[in-house]
């Protein structure tokens, strides 16, 4: 056994491995829940995220950290991000890792299968579309929910199909 600041590399691969997995875990759970989780958090999911993060880290540190235990994690966590984004990239593994944008309203039509597809209801569009500036639903010519959790709004104008071509055709 090493002292505080140091590790063996048995323990060092143990924190490699953890962090994988629990950040993998992390992913798929984060995708499965949608990006509305990933948009505006009330007060419930502010104290789940900092309970999620408590086990993450002591999760990733084997529960007894040292320095060194916690810079590889820390390691291990920033290439896992780098590679995940340059996955992302590729149409295959972007399928996989991120959500494609969900279509909220069409020409003021506001799309149900959307909405269930998205876990929203009509007050959270309707929310939405208030802090976009909407004022009346027919003024909304399409709304989609974003990868990012955020919903975009188009007005007047039909969008010209560049805009449109990583939405799901329904």
């Amino acid at each position: 056994m090493t002292g505080q600041l140091g590790t063996d590399p048995v323990t060092a691969l143990q924190v490699v491995v953890a962090t994988v997995g629990i950040c993998l875990t992390l992913l798929v759970l984060v995708r499965l829940s949608g990006a509305r989780s990933l948009a505006t958090m009330s007060g419930t999911d502010v104290a789940c995220v900092i309970a999620l993060g408590a086990m993450v880290g002591r999760t990733t540190l084997l529960a007894d950290p040292t320095l060194a235990t916690g810079a590889i994690a820390l390691v291990v966590l920033f290439g896992l991000q780098r590679l995940l984004a340059r996955l992302e990239r590729r149409p295959a593994w972007g399928r996989l890792l991120t959500r494609r944008p969900v279509v909220l309203v069409v020409d003021g039509e506001v799309r149900a299968e959307g909405l269930r597809r998205a876990r929203m209801s009509d007050d959270d569009l309707r929310q939405r579309l208030r802090l976009a500036g909407a004022a009346r639903r027919d003024e909304v010519r399409l709304a989609v929910l974003e990868r990012t959790g955020q919903v975009s709004m188009v007005r007047g104008a039909a969008p010209e199909p560049w805009l449109l071509a990583d939405l799901a055709t329904e």
